[in-house]
């Protein structure tokens, strides 16, 4: 079975978990791609991908639960992808701070969204201008301002990981041609399993989102990429396929999407 891990996050892990990764990359997963919280985490990524060509592709952008950064820093991170442009495999993990704003809310606390409703914008241009997909942390109300954008500036090659939303929102995102990726709570959570159902197999793909934990049978276990392989089986279940043919498909789908030949 062909797999690519779609979204991980191997700067996240500690060094002897990184290594278990790593050691997966050719073997267990054809290949992953790993997203970027920031510039020094561009920076970790950029130097895996060399170190491992043709398995691990880099995605650089800034992710939005974090607080904005300063205007010298953006300037600095901007410059710094324009520069490494040519290694970059699309521009991520960028979005809105869904997570972060509602907490905030539940707190009784004012959240200003604007600021990074600006950010994203930046970025959603800069993929544009690069004709790099996008990777979007956008779930739930945040999913449509990001469609928006992305519609705005005729941007198609969008990638929403781990997504969530309402049921109109996921028929608008189909019908515009995104993707989605699928994490292992498929295997036991209804939300998800009723997403894959919904979604075009053609627009979708698998991820870990790794180092985030699981649940159900994966409690306790260190999220590696070959979790993908289990993620897979689920989907060709909830779609009534072969397991060999919803891999293959799935595999091609990614392939495609990020333009690995």
């Amino acid at each position: 079975m062909k797999v690519i891990d779609a979204h991980i996050h191997p700067d996240l892990y500690s060094t002897d978990e990184r290594k278990l990764v790593l050691a997966q990359l050719g073997s267990e997963v054809e290949a992953v791609i790993a997203v970027s919280l920031h510039e020094e985490s561009c920076r970790t990524n950029l130097e895996l991908a060399r170190q491992f060509p043709g398995k691990y592709y880099s995605a650089f952008g800034y992710h939005p639960e974090q607080a904005i950064p300063d205007k010298d820093t953006l300037a600095h991170l901007f410059s710094w992808i324009n520069e490494h442009r040519s290694e970059a495999i699309a521009i991520g993990e960028v979005g809105l701070p869904y997570y972060n704003r509602t907490d905030a809310e539940s707190r009784g606390e004012q959240f200003d969204l604007k600021p990074y409703i600006d950010l994203l914008e930046q970025f959603v241009r800069l993929a544009k201008q690069l004709d790099k997909p996008i990777i979007l942390h956008a779930v739930y109300e945040d999913a449509d301002i990001v469609c928006d954008l992305l519609e705005q500036y005729g941007v198609v090659a969008a990638h929403f990981h781990w997504f969530k939303g309402s049921e109109l929102t996921v028929e608008r995102m189909a019908q515009n041609g995104y993707y989605i990726s699928i994490t292992p709570d498929v295997l036991y959570e209804e939300e998800i399993r009723q997403l894959v159902r919904q979604y075009p197999l053609n627009q979708l793909m698998v991820e870990t989102d790794g180092p985030w934990p699981f649940e159900g049978p994966f409690e306790g276990r260190v999220t590696l990429p070959n979790m993908v392989r289990e993620v897979v089986a689920e989907i060709a279940l909830l779609k009534g396929l072969d397991l060999s043919e919803a891999s293959e498909l799935l595999y091609e789908n990614t392939r495609r999407f990020y333009q690995i030949y």
